[in-house]
């Protein structure tokens, strides 16, 4: 066999070579970023052996090999890759297909009714099949037995999705939404622990839906650490399956009802305790974390009392949510017990890497002794789970009794911190030697590296897409509308080597086509609409793709601009689109019109020179009087190029929101930050301590916001300007 130059290998391992920057520019990937990224997936180059471990051809298999996995569109024939070393002319095929509903079909089939791969020498082994099915299988995941000759049976798992991603009939029928988005945990109630939670969302519901409101836009509720609660960012979490404990609303748990300690602690307000982190500007998340765990302990202590032990209809459904969570869910409270265990005996400095080695394998004889001793203990964090996700179901289903189309938005992270229950729970999924990141863009000049361990593709593909679908799955079980951070994901992630700054990564390259299919049957079998954010720097292929299979595009206002820096009307807005005057990584509008953001990132040291400095500043100065004068175009105000513009306020902000609002994209989103006209960014990209990220709260209650004439006003001419008349 010949050794593989590097450029081989690396192309084997989805390894690009260059890229077009945010300008057009193509950049060149380094030797040392590839081979970096390929000894980070176990590859020695040095040696140049192929070392390729596909999801086809795995190391160790048998000689003849079929995929783990196939992934068709529906009406597609099912044709699978084979390797077989030589083929007896008189071999057969022995196939039988087991559908997902229970039904069965067989068959045989002799082996010259294969192919040669196309593009493959002639003296190759790979061959192709076409399974002589006598009907194409419906949409579900089946499983296919194969046995070519007298080699082992081998079970595919066949997965058929629709062509498209589900769409709610409203938006079928051409209409557009409006909504709120919101960070829940920024929310501010006279009811609420010092952080956002489930009750005030529902509150949020009850002040919105009568204005016409249909969709309420959320930042991932993905559980984080509660042995760390300082880790806060809802893009670094510990699981994307499964949900944040902090945001559930204590008052509102039917054993609260009944704990009298409780009821004395609310009506007393312990007031010094509650009062104080109700009141801060930021949440302070080690004094709420500190604050619900205790009492949330407590009211497990009542579950298990006066529930648990009458195997009462509460009882059954925890034990039913327990039982559907399977193994994954076990681990995951497993996990978040262990960790708070080795937190209180001060071994613990960090995620699970750094936990004493006998703690690290979840299947080690210590860890199934800590679970025997501690049951109550996991059982408390299986609890919080579930109560996590009856709350957030009962907070969706007043959504659609309130009215509203979609109801809740939810959002899931582009992956998972490296040393949360997810990576602990199934390790050889994730590179941990490397990052996932952003080149440079107009949203960081210096390049980002997020810190979180990017998927192997091939490992994914092994272990047939499983961790994916559960992913897709947990986060579309409870809302109308899913956005996807990153979607460019699906195709390929910037990863940056473990000791390289965020310029010298390279992308890595996903199954794009597999993973829209089964995006496009989980949205299917859930009833969620799937919006994809795809601001930066997009390849045609993401493009081509989220149309191809409806998956909306996200706009932002702000970057929708023409070659002139001119803003685009409303009417060149995709229909099939969320489109936002700005987002949680951009300045509030009000931050951005008076450039708070860019004194922002010059006191942070953000830009790599004064001169770039001064260039953003220019920048912003033209992007304002190109805004003016296309709210002058949309007659949505009165201005004349020769006069400065204006000063903030709250109608400026109301007609730039309308702007969007009579814009073809079926949905508009309007954050609560702009409604109430705050200034203070949530997030700063680039940052992690130098600013106070996924801290700051909305600066009034919902109530007091809502119950403002302006914003009322405001938001009843945004379902007038969704009808498509201008509301001026």
């Amino acid at each position: 066999m010949t050794a593989p130059t590097l450029d081989q290998l690396a192309q084997q391992y989805g390894i690009g070579q260059a890229y077009h920057d945010y300008r057009g520019e193509l950049k060149a990937f380094s030797t040392a970023t590839r081979i970096a990224l390929l000894r980070a997936m176990g590859v020695d180059p040095d040696s140049l052996l192929d070392q390729q471990a596909s999801a086809t051809n795995p190391p160790g298999d048998a000689a003849v090999s079929f995929p783990r996995v196939l992934v068709l569109q529906q009406g597609q024939p099912v044709i699978l890759e084979i390797t077989a070393p030589s083929l007896v002319g008189d071999a057969l095929i022995a196939w039988t297909l087991l559908t997902e509903d229970g039904a069965t079909e067989s068959g045989t089939s002799g082996v010259g009714e294969l192919s040669r791969q196309e593009g493959r020498p002639s003296d190759n082994k790979a061959w192709t099949w076409n399974v002589p099915l006598t009907r194409a299988p419906d949409t579900g995941y089946h499983r296919l037995s194969v046995r070519l000759g007298s080699s082992e049976e081998v079970w595919v798992r066949l997965i058929v999705a629709p062509a498209q991603c589900y769409s709610p009939e409203a938006l079928q029928k051409r209409r557009r939404l409006w909504g709120i988005t919101l960070q829940l945990y920024t929310l501010r109630s006279s009811g609420n622990w010092g952080i956002g939670d489930f009750g005030d969302l529902m509150e949020v519901i009850e002040l919105a839906a009568p204005l016409g409101c249909g969709l309420i836009g959320l930042n991932p509720l993905h559980a984080l650490f509660p042995a760390e609660p300082e880790h806060m960012s809802p893009y670094s979490p510990s699981s994307r399956r499964f949900l944040n404990p902090l945001y559930i609303s204590l008052p509102r748990i039917p054993e609260a009802q009944a704990c009298r300690p409780l009821q004395l602690f609310l009506q007393n307000e312990s007031a010094d305790e509650l009062t104080r982190i109700r009141a801060t500007s930021n949440v302070d998340y080690v004094a709420v974390a500190a604050l619900k765990l205790r009492w949330l302990r407590i009211l497990h202590q009542e579950f298990r009392q006066h529930c648990l032990t009458t195997d009462s209809e509460r009882a059954q459904s925890f034990r039913q949510f327990v039982a559907q969570g399977g193994e994954a869910l076990h681990l995951h409270a497993v996990f978040d017990a262990l960790h708070l265990y080795l937190k209180q005996l001060n071994v613990a400095t960090g995620g699970w890497p750094t936990w004493p080695a006998a703690y690290r394998d979840p299947r080690s004889a210590e860890v199934v002794q800590f679970v025997a001793e501690y049951e109550a203990e996991v059982q408390l964090h299986l609890y919080m789970q579930w109560l996590a996700a009856e709350q957030l179901s009962a907070t969706q289903a007043l959504a659609g009794q309130q009215g509203m189309t979609l109801g809740l938005y939810g959002d899931v992270a582009v992956g998972v911190s490296a040393g949360g229950s997810e990576t602990w729970s199934n390790p050889r999924l994730y590179v941990t030697e490397a990052a996932i990141g952003a080149p440079p863009d107009p949203l960081a000049l210096k390049g980002q590296d997020w810190g979180i361990p990017p998927q192997s593709p091939f490992e994914l593909a092994r272990q047939g897409f499983e961790p994916f679908i559960a992913m897709l799955r947990h986060n579309m079980r409870s809302v109308g509308a899913l956005r996807l951070d990153h979607v460019m994901a699906l195709f390929r992630l910037w990863w940056v080597p473990r000791g390289f700054v965020a310029t010298d990564g390279a992308y890595v390259h996903y199954p794009l086509a597999d993973l829209m299919r089964l995006l496009c049957l989980e949205s299917h079998r859930n009833r969620c609409l799937v919006i994809g954010e795809d601001l930066g720097t997009v390849p045609d292929a993401v493009r081509e793709a989220m149309q191809r299979h409806a998956v909306a595009h996200y706009k932002v206002l702000l970057f929708e601009k023409a070659s002139d820096g001119t803003f685009k009307s409303p009417a060149e807005y995709d229909y099939c689109s969320l489109a936002a005057v700005t987002t949680h990584d951009l300045p509030t509008f009000r931050g951005w019109w008076e450039a708070a953001d860019i004194e922002i990132a010059d006191r942070l040291n953000l830009y790599p020179d004064a001169t770039v400095r001064a260039l953003v500043a220019e920048s912003r100065a033209a992007d304002r009087r190109h805004l003016m004068s296309a709210l002058v175009g949309a007659g949505l105000w009165y201005w004349q190029t020769h006069e400065a513009v204006p000063s903030y306020s709250h109608a400026l902000m109301r007609a730039v929101h309308l702007y969007l609002a009579l814009s073809n994209a079926e949905l508009a989103v309007v954050q609560i930050e702009d409604l109430a006209g705050m200034t203070e960014p949530i997030n700063v990209p680039g940052t992690y301590l130098e600013h106070p990220n996924w801290q700051r709260k909305v600066s009034h209650a919902a109530t007091a916001i809502f119950g403002r004439e302006d914003v009322r006003e405001m938001l009843d001419a945004l379902s007038i300007a969704r009808t498509g008349r201008n509301p001026n």
